[in-house]
């Protein structure tokens, strides 16, 4: 049985009935930037009532996972109110953290030792798998990486933004730098998961950053991976357009692009093609959402054929590429010609 070989750490934090909020546990070892971090997205410094109960996100090139528990009356932790398990991690895949997180948390709610979690990481680490009373065998191969890459819905966004999706589409297939934003965390973390599927033929939710604060060490760590998918509950970040080139409102259903990026995001008939295509698939009710983005992936295909077609051979056998004179010759209307020769450059087929 496979190992889990993603998994990084794990780690405890507390609130005491004082209200303080203490790290209290890791294994193996994190780095005091880790924990002020990951303290920070806890929340549990906050109003108890609003303490998510589960919340994931990228920081530093790693997943983290915190699941949030109330001590309940009877539970051997008498100094403790609230805590929170941190799973630190390299894949993305929220139900298998969320499930095996419930795991050791009730361990430590029965216990009140962190040894008992222990246990059942290092068994998952070695084994692939674990044993507890309250949830029967938690096996690591029965979460497929591409179930969750399909679990956020496609056709809700396209179904909410309707043929103004063909901008969150291009952005991401450009490698544009995307900014989602909506109020609340839960309704945020629900849909900014399903973007990436847009581009479902690079199948990379390293670019998706679903939780990000304005603080300079949240940012900078963003900024440094160039293009990407970044969440914000923060009305304040619409007016950082120095983060993004398309901008997201989940909250009031609209979409902007920002100055900057307006010549390279220009919409021509290819584009129409497509968001007419998109909100077809949307609005036919009996399709479903894995269905929706399989159609779009095959839409992107006949796209990345079109772009190879254009490619000129090189010499001695070396990789075909594509030109902009050679766009030029074939007389294209200028914002067909800009978007194929970007999405070669992002294809890595373009001679620039």
């Amino acid at each position: 049985m496979a190992a889990l070989a993603d998994l990084v750490a794990a780690s405890l934090i507390e609130r005491d009935t004082s209200g303080d909020v203490l790290w209290t546990w890791s294994y193996p070892s994190v780095s005091q930037q880790q924990r002020d971090v990951l303290t920070r997205k806890s929340q549990l410094a906050a109003d108890p009532a609003n303490i998510p109960s589960f919340v994931y996100g990228q920081w530093h090139r790693q997943w983290y996972y915190i699941k949030s528990s109330q001590v309940q009356d009877g539970d051997p932790l008498p100094k403790v109110t609230h805590f929170s398990l941190v799973i630190i991690s390299k894949d993305f895949n929220p139900e298998k953290y969320e499930t095996f997180s419930r795991i050791l948390c009730k361990a430590y709610s029965r216990t009140g030792s962190p040894a008992a979690m222990l246990q059942f990481y290092l068994a998952v680490v070695t084994r692939g798998s674990c044993q507890s009373e309250e949830n029967g065998t938690f096996l690591v191969k029965e979460f497929d990486p591409r179930k969750a890459y399909a679990a956020g819905s496609v056709k809700d966004i396209v179904t909410r933004f309707g043929v103004e999706s063909i901008l969150i589409y291009t952005a991401i297939l450009l490698k544009k730098k995307l900014v989602v934003y909506h109020p609340h965390l839960d309704g945020l973390l629900e849909t900014v998961r399903a973007f990436p599927a847009f581009v479902w033929h690079r199948q990379n939710w390293n670019i998706l950053y679903t939780n990000v604060e304005l603080v300079e060490e949240e940012l900078e760590d963003l900024k440094s991976s160039g293009h990407y998918i970044a969440g914000f509950t923060d009305p304040m970040v619409e007016s950082r357009t120095d983060l993004y080139d398309v901008f997201v409102n989940l909250s009031d259903g609209e979409i902007s692009i920002a100055a900057h990026a307006k010549e390279s995001m220009a919409m021509g008939k290819i584009h129409k093609d497509i968001a007419m295509a998109m909100v077809q698939c949307a609005e036919d009710d009996g399709m479903e959402n894995q269905q929706v983005i399989k159609e779009i992936a095959v839409k992107t295909k006949e796209l990345l054929n079109k772009v190879k077609s254009l490619a000129t051979p090189a010499e001695e056998g070396g990789k075909p590429l594509i030109t902009l004179d050679a766009l030029r010759e074939r007389k294209m209307a200028p914002a067909n010609e800009n978007f194929l020769l970007s999405l070669a450059a992002a294809e890595g087929l373009a001679e620039l």
